[in-house]
């Protein structure tokens, strides 16, 4: 009997090979969307005349990972946060790409607690990365690119690339 008969669940994935593909999917949807591995670190905007300008903050690069923000460019009334807003850091030498949380100002500790259960967290870690996933989709559908970026100055004043 072969070994797919024999386990008919080796050909579905897990739930953390799912979460490492979403990773993945996740870095290649974010280089070809804005190539963040390729700009400085410093703010930018993207601006397709929908009244939703996306922000892109490059917070620090290293030479295999960079901290990033993606939010949209405009202020939620009842937190005073940006939202939605996605906290990522890209692996370049892995080519991967992970949401460390989507709550404005909040880790991941104070999100699920002290102390979770690995379950918790990976459940946690698969809707946060899901909707990232679905946020750069949309993102590309409605124009955004790395064509539509601009780097903002600590001035304010928006500079083509």
């Amino acid at each position: 009997m072969t070994a797919i008969l024999e386990r008919p669940t080796a050909l579905i994935p897990g739930r953390f090979e799912f979460l490492m593909g979403l990773y993945a999917e996740n870095y290649h949807r974010l280089a070809r969307l804005f190539a963040p591995q390729r700009l400085a670190a410093g703010r930018y905007v993207s601006d397709v005349d929908d009244g939703l300008n996306v922000r892109l903050e490059i917070q620090e690069k290293h030479p295999y990972t960079l901290e990033l923000e993606l939010t949209y460019d405009f202020v939620d009334e009842a937190t005073g946060q940006p939202s939605p807003s996605a906290q990522l850091r890209m692996y370049t030498d892995a080519h991967v790409a992970e949401a460390l949380h989507c709550h404005p100002g909040r880790k991941l500790w104070q999100v699920l607690g002290p102390f979770p259960p690995a379950d918790t967290v990976l459940q946690h870690r698969l809707r946060m990365n899901g909707f990232l996933s679905r946020w750069l989709e949309y993102l590309a559908e409605q124009g955004h690119s790395m064509g539509t970026l601009v780097r903002v100055e600590g001035d304010g004043i928006r500079r083509p690339l």
